[in-house]
């Protein structure tokens, strides 16, 4: 089954380009496109897409707020939002993020990384640019441990090694092989680690990794690669 995606650009050139790349990639299939924000979110209410890929600015609703509308605090059905934008700078990402973006890509990514990031946000996943990615962490590295809020439990050993792994990037068949468990299991470590951490993605859980030093006191728990899927 294809990967049903809206995209939402007010820049027609660029949404029917996005659309064309979308459409040829296999497995992806573009079922609506709007040229402002207000219209995304009512778009992406009434078809339901496994994936919103919004630009940012757009005129009536930003990406970043129509993101909030569809995917955060407070939705009690979040869609995948994956945030696009000409613009690299550091208060998109993490408005974007904050708001319940999964993913944050420029538009000078090629094809193939669009088609990846629609599908990792798809598959529960995030993907966020790989020079987006390296700045992230050098910041998080550079302010230290933050004081986010506490699990509501005690996280177990084996949660504390699924939080590793998700924060240096790896995906759910990585963490799967590098924890001998099935996929299945790192599915409910995942889902227990949101519910306890209160996050809502896996780009939070990585956050909250970062936030709180976990990486430092772990084997392996060295720099993230850039450009990893969260």
């Amino acid at each position: 089954m294809s990967v049903r995606v809206v995209v939402a650009d007010d820049q027609e050139i660029v949404r029917t380009g996005l659309t064309m790349i979308l459409d040829a990639q296999p497995g992806i299939e573009v079922v609506g496109s709007a040229g402002d924000g207000r219209r995304a979110v009512e778009l992406a209410r009434r078809l339901r897409p496994d994936v919103c890929l919004f630009d940012i600015r757009m005129p009536g609703l930003d990406g970043i707020e129509a993101a909030r509308l569809l995917a955060g605090p407070g939705v009690a059905d979040p869609l995948a939002v994956v945030v696009i934008t000409t613009f690299d700078l550091d208060e998109y990402v993490f408005a974007a993020l904050r708001a319940g973006a999964v993913g944050f890509l420029l538009k000078d990514a090629g094809p193939a990384l669009l088609a990846q990031a629609v599908h990792a946000a798809a598959e529960g996943d995030a993907l966020i640019a790989p020079s987006v990615t390296a700045r992230l962490l050098k910041t998080f590295a550079a302010t230290g441990p933050a004081t986010p809020p506490q699990p509501v439990a005690p996280l177990t050993d084996r949660e504390e090694q699924v939080l590793v792994t998700v924060a240096r990037g790896r995906t759910n068949g990585e963490i799967a092989d590098e924890l001998h468990i099935t996929l299945s299991t790192v599915k409910t470590h995942i889902a227990s680690l949101m519910a306890k951490l209160g996050v809502r993605n896996r780009v939070e859980i990585a956050l909250w990794a970062y936030e709180t030093d976990r990486l430092a006191h772990r084997p392996g728990g060295g720099p993230h690669r850039p450009g990893r899927k969260y």
